[in-house]
């Protein structure tokens, strides 16, 4: 009976130690929970926008060499100097080829001399046929021997295929070069068929066509309206990127252009890729189009994933990969939040 009394009163005290332990978790788990807005994804399809840089360059520059080698006699243009279409830009010592010229001369004339001789002694049936055919053959052997020494008399100059300006001279007077030793480096573009040659990775590749529109900016130049001219087809080893060429559009006043000079290119793709457009603040540890969100797909647990950022416009920023398989985007509390973290769905 006593044991059954003491069962009676330490009953309330245990009920008592059992909800306070049991308030104190709940406590606890509100603790750790963080309150988060969410915002429904909606995808939609966009024309992307590619950010990149280059230099501009022309597909028509030409490294000019001599067709034989020799001493250069003199070398008449400077670095940067305009050009005109048949310019003499360069000349050899034209000893050697003088000299050549002179002797397939005078090995022609002998040569006539012996078929004459030999054609003479034929008819007279003192030499043999195949004595005048072999004098024959000598003589045009002479004859085409005198022709190739002749076109290389004509080959002791350099001049140019038409207007330019030199970019680079890469040899010196005196100098003796080898014949197709790079002397002149010559731009014929005047001005009208600039390009910029930028680098671009390979998912950008995928969706740039030929013909798409852009816009090069240049510190020096202002914006300048270009199209893409062209596409590589296989990955620069040097810099691991596909090269693509934007053709300066030509205008009323052709800018003042120089090989190698730094800008800027906005292109705009016509192909139309899945996008999702979400609010500036959502974006977390952002760099080179790269960046982080807080997604959820049970509201319950936050899950930080990486997205690719094509376009950022006052407080919208667009992207283009990574929340394909997201149902809500955590918009706000994302600071407090890591990888795994209990929310709770709040309305503001």
């Amino acid at each position: 009976m006593n044991k059954l009394r003491l069962l009676y009163l330490l009953l309330p005290l245990w009920a008592s130690s059992c909800g306070h332990s049991e308030n104190q978790a709940t406590d606890r788990f509100s603790e750790d929970t963080i309150p988060v807005q969410l915002l429904t994804l909606n995808q939609h399809y966009s024309s992307q926008e590619i950010k990149t840089s280059g230099v501009f360059t022309t597909d028509d520059e030409m490294l000019l060499s001599f067709k034989n080698g020799g001493v250069i006699n003199k070398i008449y243009v400077k670095e940067g100097d305009p050009v005109k279409g048949g310019q003499l830009l360069a000349s050899l010592n034209p000893t050697e080829t003088d000299a050549g010229f002179a002797q397939a001369k005078l090995n022609a004339e002998k040569a006539q001399r012996d078929f004459e001789r030999a054609k003479a002694l034929y008819q007279d049936s003192v030499a043999t046929l195949e004595q005048f055919q072999n004098a024959e053959t000598a003589l045009r052997i002479a004859k085409e021997q005198l022709r190739t020494a002749n076109y290389n008399l004509n080959q002791t100059e350099i001049r140019a295929v038409g207007s330019g300006f030199v970019l680079k001279k890469l040899a010196s007077d005196g100098q003796v070069v080898g014949p197709g030793t790079p002397v002149l480096q010559l731009n014929p573009t005047n001005g009208k068929n600039w390009q910029l040659k930028v680098g671009i990775s390979d998912k950008q590749w995928a969706v740039v066509q030929v013909g798409d529109s852009a816009t090069v900016r240049a510190d020096a130049l202002g914006e300048l309206p270009a199209v893409v001219y062209k596409k590589s087809e296989g990955i620069d080893p040097s810099s691991g990127t596909f090269s693509l060429l934007l053709k300066i559009i030509p205008g009323k006043t052709d800018p003042r252009i120089g090989t190698g000079m730094f800008a800027q290119a906005l292109i705009k793709s016509r192909q139309q890729t899945e996008a999702w457009s979400i609010p500036y603040d959502a974006i977390l540890d952002g760099d080179a189009g790269k960046a982080f969100v807080f997604i959820t797909n049970d509201q319950k647990t936050a899950k930080r994933v990486p997205v690719e950022v094509s376009a950022i416009q006052q407080d919208q920023v667009t992207v283009t990969g990574g929340l394909e398989n997201a149902r809500a985007l955590i918009i706000s509390g994302s600071a407090y939040l890591t990888d795994g973290s209990p929310i709770k769905v709040v309305k503001f």
